[in-house]
């Protein structure tokens, strides 16, 4: 089977309780070989958007640290890549700083008003995937701005306000629409629906701005001057956040987001989890993000399978063996993994997911044929009273890895979960053009907040909670303690399949890290389909694994990869070429 991924195409290639979805379609490829192949020794930096990057090179020439740096390509990629991440959208955030990892938090919440039953029609049935997308019911309180201020405060060198001059500039001057952007923009039909984006994105006739049109957004100039002179008080209060209720509120389908909710919001500054993988320790975010956790699993189980470790490159045996991995992964995933502050770890302690017993129990059951669906396994000895996720829509995001000149490093992936989030937009109160796009977040929770069991699923909605995420920022270390790798790539729930990849790529078959990006994209999600990148097996590998019992499906599947890796001499780079990103260094 040979599909193109579009809305909710391969939602519909998977079994038909299992809904899943990318963020975004696949637009023009653009190769990167050769990029940052030389090595650089003083700073590096990559993401989505070379304009991104260009501002966070130019805050790190300036002497700024990883963070000031993060700081502006975040800035600048509300404004030139709305689709993926922004002001008001969330983030998590590894740090490195010589000595230890921090995790910074910036994940959406659900507002105070919010129940377990928000999607639910008045029937008791979840309502239509699109239709909670569309909405201000999936807006939750925008974390990312607070959280950048929190890590700001702990490892920022430049003012803050110097950092917000690249995006301010390029707003007020107008930057060229990109050919992604206006790939994506011709897909779009909700958004045309809103007013201010209508006016901004689209010309009067209704057609996508053309590529290199020059946009010019006022709008959200005026918001990040008042964010650069006041502080993220100046978003979180007063007319910006105002505006931001109102809008939410006056959907066809209200929200419920507060400006109390936006007062009340506060990042949290977790401990990473730190896991040891073959020669190396991989570092990355624990709940409510799954990514690390469901990351670590599939890289565990595949090493309980010898003919899957002692590979060097995709075949068919390892493939079966990356599948099955990933089916049992998922499972635990749809089962236990949610917000702390509301679902106990198993066992109280989310590493018995990775303990070595337990993969070697669950990689018992990898056989020669592909399996049925996975059922969660037992990784501690108290049972919890809970039923799993039905798979749903997941999307977002945007991925950012920078090195700066002290050798601190940022992993940070950014989103504001839909492409072009609720499809909607706030000017902040200004009354000028443009604006910011507003998340759809919450639809990171289960629309449907039971299970068939009628048992409660760990990632429901509650009110102050966090949706569970996929987003996997990834630093990577030596057993010296000696930094290799920042990496991260956009995708849903793909995201876990694509950042295993790349570590499997450079680290384990020790390829050049854009080579590592540059491998074909897979995954499985415990459904119904093994999905490949179209090409990326050959037919002799196709009908094996569909002779093991396998249904693959080959399609899109648009990675966004940003990765960082030390070699001798240097730190080189990766940016996929799915998208428009750049990796560039001095």
């Amino acid at each position: 089977m040979h599909r193109s991924l579009t809305a909710l195409a391969l939602a519909g290639l998977l079994a038909p309780v299992h809904a899943l979805d990318q963020p975004e379609a696949a637009t023009t490829r653009t190769e990167k070989q050769g990029q940052l192949a030389a090595p650089v020794k003083r700073f590096a930096v990559t993401a989505a958007n070379p304009l991104a990057v260009d501002a966070g090179v130019d805050i790190l020439k300036a002497g700024g640290s990883a963070v000031d740096a993060a700081v502006a390509v975040q800035a600048v990629l509300g404004l030139v890549e709305p689709q993926s991440s922004g002001i008001a959208g969330g983030a998590f955030l590894l740090h490195w700083d010589g000595r230890e990892v921090q995790a910074l938090d910036g994940r959406e919440t659900a507002p105070a008003a919010a129940t377990p039953g928000l999607f639910l029609k008045p029937d008791g049935k979840p309502m239509p995937i699109r239709e909670a997308i569309s909405s201000g019911l999936s807006t939750g309180t925008p974390g990312v701005l607070a959280m950048l201020a929190e890590a700001h405060l702990r490892h920022g060198k430049l003012p803050w306000a110097r950092l917000f001059e690249p995006a301010i500039r390029l707003a007020e001057q107008g930057f060229a629409v990109s050919p992604r952007l206006n790939e994506l923009l011709s897909g779009e039909t909700a958004l045309r629906n809103d007013p201010i984006a209508a006016a901004y994105f689209f010309d009067a006739a209704g057609a996508p701005l053309a590529v290199g049109t020059v946009l010019k957004n006022p709008a959200y100039a005026a918001v990040l001057r008042g964010i650069a002179a006041n502080g993220v008080k100046a978003f979180y209060e007063g007319p910006v956040a105002v505006d931001i209720v109102r809008r939410v509120k006056a959907h066809a389908r209200p929200g419920l987001l507060t400006t109390e909710d936006l007062a009340a919001y506060r990042p949290v500054v977790r401990a990473p989890l730190c896991n040891d993988w073959r020669a190396w320790r991989i570092c990355g975010f624990g709940p409510p993000t799954s990514g690390h956790l469901t990351l670590m699993q599939i890289l565990g189980l595949l090493d309980t399978q010898p003919a899957a470790r002692a590979a060097s490159a995709i075949t068919a045996d390892w493939m079966h063996a990356y599948a099955e991995s990933a089916k049992l992964a998922f499972a635990d995933r749809a089962q236990f993994i949610g917000d702390p502050a509301f679902v106990t770890a198993p066992g109280g302690d989310w590493q018995n997911l990775l303990s070595l017993a337990y993969l070697r129990q669950r990689g018992a059951l990898i056989g020669p044929r592909a399996s049925g669906i996975a059922t969660a396994g037992n990784p501690a000895p108290v049972q919890q009273a809970l039923a799993p996720q039905a798979d749903q829509l997941e999307s977002g995001t945007s991925h950012i890895s920078i090195v700066d000149a002290q050798g601190h490093a940022v992993a940070m992936t950014t989103s504001v979960e839909s492409a072009f989030g609720n499809r909607m937009m706030s000017d902040g109160g200004t009354g000028l053009a443009g604006g910011f796009v507003l998340n759809n977040q919450l639809t990171d929770f289960a629309l449907n907040p039971v299970g068939a069991d009628g048992k409660p699923v760990a990632n429901r909605v509650e009110a102050g909670k966090r949706p569970r995420s996929s987003m996997a920022p990834t630093l990577v270390f030596d057993r010296k303690g000696q930094l290799l790798m920042a990496a991260g790539s956009p995708g849903g729930p793909v995201i876990i399949h694509y950042v295993a990849k790349v570590i499997t790529g450079t680290l384990a078959w020790g390829l050049p890290v854009q080579q590592a990006v540059d491998l074909p994209n897979f995954g499985h999600f415990n459904s119904g389909s093994l999905i490949v990148e179209n090409g990326a097996l050959s037919a002799e590998q196709l009908a094996d694994l569909r002779g093991r019992g396998h249904q693959v499906v080959e399609t899109d599947l648009t990675s966004g990869l940003q990765v960082l890796l030390r070699v001798p001499g240097g730190w080189v780079g990766g940016a996929d070429p799915r998208r428009e990103g750049v990796v560039r260094g001095q």
